[in-house]
């Protein structure tokens, strides 16, 4: 597996297009491997990270990329290009009993039954608040191998609060085969304890959640300082 991290040039005209549309974007992240198709080692996992002025590309891919074509459309072809490396390193540290700190941008979705509950899959819905959006990150961290400790333990007068805060909401909006599609995702910052290790691999490697083509489910994670 690999990590790949890319800088990009808002001010090139094809950013525009790629930002716009995680529809776009997911086309020309994978149009940097030979064979995106997902494997046993992992799938290809993609992430915009928007801070101030600076916007990053990452990518947990099981092959290395080419972003050539990116580099020539977003990025700046004389002085800048892309690092990428090793990710089997990460995937090999990680234990149980570790804690380390993330960052997730996720689909966060409950599934609502119909009235023909028995017969009917459910109409996937998108949680909207912080509130909502939370929980439903501790309501998929145990399967995922790890949990949210607390950083201010519950007591008699507080209700307490875990280590993770939702640094930012999005709605977005785009056209995919002439139709409107619509995701909500939210980007959660914070403190985690892995409690399954293989279960926690699989999550790095595999994604946590829906919309994985659209820029949801790559979780990063780095050193406790």
């Amino acid at each position: 597996m690999y990590l790949t991290r890319f800088q990009v040039n808002k001010r090139r005209v094809g950013a525009y297009k790629l930002l716009g549309s995680p529809q776009v974007m997911h086309a020309a992240v994978l149009g940097g491997f030979a064979d995106p198709k997902p494997s046993s080692l992992g799938r290809v996992l993609w992430r915009l990270d928007r801070w101030e002025e600076n916007t990053f590309l990452y990518i947990v891919s099981p092959e290395k990329p080419d972003l050539s074509h990116l580099v020539e459309q977003i990025g700046w072809p004389t002085t800048e290009t892309w690092t990428t490396k090793p990710y089997n390193d990460v995937l090999e540290r990680v234990e149980s009993g570790q804690r380390w700190r993330f960052r997730l941008t996720a689909n966060p979705t409950r599934s609502v039954r119909g009235s023909d509950s028995e017969n009917s899959r459910g109409k996937v819905s998108a949680h909207v608040t912080v509130e909502q959006q939370t929980e439903w990150l501790l309501s998929r961290a145990e399967k995922s191998g790890f949990e949210i400790p607390w950083a201010v333990a519950p007591s008699e007068d507080e209700s307490g609060a875990r280590a993770v805060t939702v640094s930012r909401r999005e709605i977005l909006k785009f056209k995919r085969q002439g139709s409107d599609v619509t995701i909500a995702t939210a980007t959660y910052d914070g403190i985690l304890e892995i409690t399954d290790h293989q279960a926690f691999r699989r999550s790095l490697t595999q994604g946590i959640g829906r919309a994985k083509g659209y820029g949801c489910g790559l979780l990063t994670i780095a050193p406790v300082s």
